[in-house]
């Protein structure tokens, strides 16, 4: 939900809006409901006319989200407008394609699969849902872990470069895990790996390494904290993993840097986020999540549902969105 603030002016704030038509000679209640109805066509004029002081998307280099698609893709989604996709019963073909999306990206990433074998992962609101969902998987695999050793498992924290995305401090403060920021330097803008594995201890949950810095795109070295943290780990006995926040990298690596290994050809890498909307030419705000396998996402996480009809698996923040995560999810 968006905070807003408005201007104090009572009761008596209005939205004047006159036209030829006599329906838009009259001030509107801002924050009251009108005493009166007005026809489709005035209220669409209103509405329509105060969106105009919002800025033009296609002038917009700032917000990180592609702002033009083909018109085939936005027949497509007004076509989709009116589909209530968590009913995957009803709906199983737009639940397929989603199948397909997850399918496809883990096979980009090198996700360990066989043949016939599904991928593991959703479609999330954005990256950040992608990001709440893996850290939170990573979360309580290790709370598991800790209380069948039968140690404390109430002080869990994640190691993540002070570049990381703000979601990462949103994740820290909503699901109380402590974040330990690796700090920059000067002429070094990404988190060095070796002072991220420093900060490694038995009640970290995971590291997060950013592949595509939200301060200027570029790589972090995901290779050598794959090699470090798997010399701690062997060293002390630990499970750390590490997920790669690509959103902003995910879908350029593999086509022009195709010989960096970032992604599940690490050993320690076990999930991964990746943005559509940063640069696939697609509206905001589609994400993805996917898991190198589903002995990386805790059965316990996953709902499972039958309001509509059948078992439904869903592993999300929500239960009302289009892009509502799919079969891919184990059952």
């Amino acid at each position: 939900m968006t905070l807003s603030k408005t201007s104090d002016r009572g009761d008596e704030a209005t939205v004047d809006s006159v036209f030829s038509s006599r329906y838009g000679q009259s001030s509107l209640p801002k924050y009251r409901l009108p005493e009166k109805e007005i026809p489709k066509d005035a209220a669409y004029q209103t509405i329509s006319d105060e969106l105009m002081l919002d800025g033009n998307p296609r002038l917009d280099l700032a917000s990180f989200c592609t702002t033009w698609m083909e018109p085939e893709c936005d027949k497509l989604i007004l076509q989709s407008l009116n589909k209530n996709y968590i009913d995957m019963d009803e709906y199983p073909i737009t639940t397929e394609l989603q199948d397909r999306c997850v399918n496809m990206i883990a096979h980009l990433f090198h996700a360990p699969l066989g043949d016939g074998q599904q991928a593991i992962g959703a479609s999330t609101i954005g990256s950040s849902e992608a990001v709440m969902l893996a850290g939170l998987a990573m979360k309580r695999k290790w709370q598991l872990q800790r209380k069948a050793a039968g140690k404390p498992y109430d002080k869990p924290n994640f190691v993540a470069g002070s570049n990381v995305h703000v979601v990462w401090e949103k994740f820290a403060s909503y699901f109380e895990v402590e974040l330990k920021n690796v700090n920059l330097r000067e002429d070094f803008y990404i988190m060095d790996p070796e002072k991220a594995v420093e900060l490694v201890d038995e009640n970290t949950i995971l590291v997060c390494t950013t592949f595509g810095s939200t301060y200027n795109g570029e790589f972090e070295d995901v290779k050598k904290l794959n090699d470090l943290l798997d010399k701690k780990n062997a060293e002390h006995g630990w499970n750390v993993p590490i997920h790669v926040d690509a959103a902003s990298g995910g879908f350029v690596a593999p086509f022009i840097y195709p010989d960096i290994e970032w992604d599940f050809r690490l050993k320690w890498v076990k999930s991964i986020n990746v943005s559509g909307h940063k640069y696939g030419l697609v509206y905001p705000g589609i994400g993805w999540v996917v898991w190198r396998s589903k002995e990386e996402l805790p059965e316990e996480l996953v709902f499972h549902i039958n309001y509509l009809g059948t078992d439904q698996p869903t592993f999300t923040l929500n239960f009302s969105k289009g892009t509502e995560d799919n079969h891919s999810i184990p059952s």
